[in-house]
């Protein structure tokens, strides 16, 4: 069974649609849209700062979530998918994104709409991840421009198929 608690009196909002595995933990003061989920030994941690997602947004195997003590809460728009063992701090990350596996995105960063952060990568604190981009790399870089097909592809495909992979366990 998850865990799913309060923290000094604000409870995680979590739709009823929204996929949580066992080993889940959600806390404090995080807020889901729908079709959302959160898979085996990921953490979203409310608990210092406020967390908000959009619809959509898968928070794959051990990824983290958090934010900064009277700092920095994460906004996470809609249509995300945050990969294997990332961690999500103190961020905001706007709509059709894609977050790779193992990459880090620290606090102040602004990840716009349609980009990809590439497997790996680390977005260092305040940095702006432009509209349409693909960074990689530590600290992480712009490589190129996604493309239209790529967008459809990858970061759609991805958050659609985490929709179906949730419904295999409310079978």
């Amino acid at each position: 069974m998850p865990i799913i608690k309060p923290v000094r009196g604000k409870s995680p909002i979590i739709p009823d649609d929204c996929f949580i595995a066992e080993n889940a933990t959600i806390v404090g003061e995080v807020t889901m849209g729908s079709q959302c989920s959160v898979w085996f030994s990921a953490v979203v941690r409310g608990d210092v700062n406020f967390i908000k997602m959009g619809n959509k947004v898968n928070v794959q195997d051990g990824a983290v979530i958090h934010g900064t003590y009277q700092k920095s809460g994460t906004t996470i728009g809609n249509n995300v998918s945050i990969g294997h063992n990332a961690l999500v701090h103190g961020c905001t990350i706007h709509d059709n994104v894609l977050v790779g596996m193992g990459s880090i995105i620290m606090d102040g960063a602004i990840i716009e709409s349609n980009s990809i952060i590439a497997a790996g990568a680390v977005i260092t604190q305040n940095t702006i991840v432009k509209s349409g981009s693909i960074y990689a790399g530590v600290p992480a870089k712009k490589v190129k421009d996604i493309s239209k097909e790529l967008i459809a592809g990858e970061i759609n495909r991805i958050s659609d198929a985490y929709i179906k992979y949730s419904s295999w366990f409310q079978e």
